[in-house]
């Protein structure tokens, strides 16, 4: 094999590997715990918290101030709900499987600070009805 052939073929290799181990730049949000939410709640501001629950969900109980952007239509929904994607975002749910999915899909949208902190089965904090 040439030179040029085994060097374009590493390459490949390369691009390959960065692609399946996520290091090629691929969008990503963080995974806090509520300690930590809760800690960026009591010392900053310019913040929403999110509920990516459905509605019926949310209406039942959630965290005073959030917002219900639903997973299931968050990609939709999220530029009028979130105009800002600067703008730090706490999400959570019932148990914090789809806050996860939803953190996803907002960071591959490119929302660059986005922090998943669980469940509201865990709360616990006020919850307003």
């Amino acid at each position: 094999m040439s030179a040029f052939r085994l060097s374009l073929a590493l390459t490949a290799l390369l691009a390959l590997a960065l692609i399946m181990t996520g290091c090629a730049g691929g969008a990503s949000f963080e995974q806090i715990s509520q300690d930590e939410a809760r800690q960026i709640m009591e010392t900053t501001d310019d913040y929403i918290i999110v509920d990516v629950r459905r509605a019926d969900e949310f209406a039942e109980g959630h965290i005073p101030g959030a917002v219900n952007v639903p997973n299931e239509t968050i990609e939709e929904e999220a530029g009028a709900a979130l105009p800002n994607k600067e703008q730090t975002l706490l999400l959570y749910c019932r148990t914090g499987n789809r806050s996860k999915q939803a953190a996803q899909k907002l960071a591959d949208l490119g929302y660059s600070n986005v922090y998943e902190f669980g469940g509201i089965s865990e709360w616990t904090g006020d919850i307003e009805k």
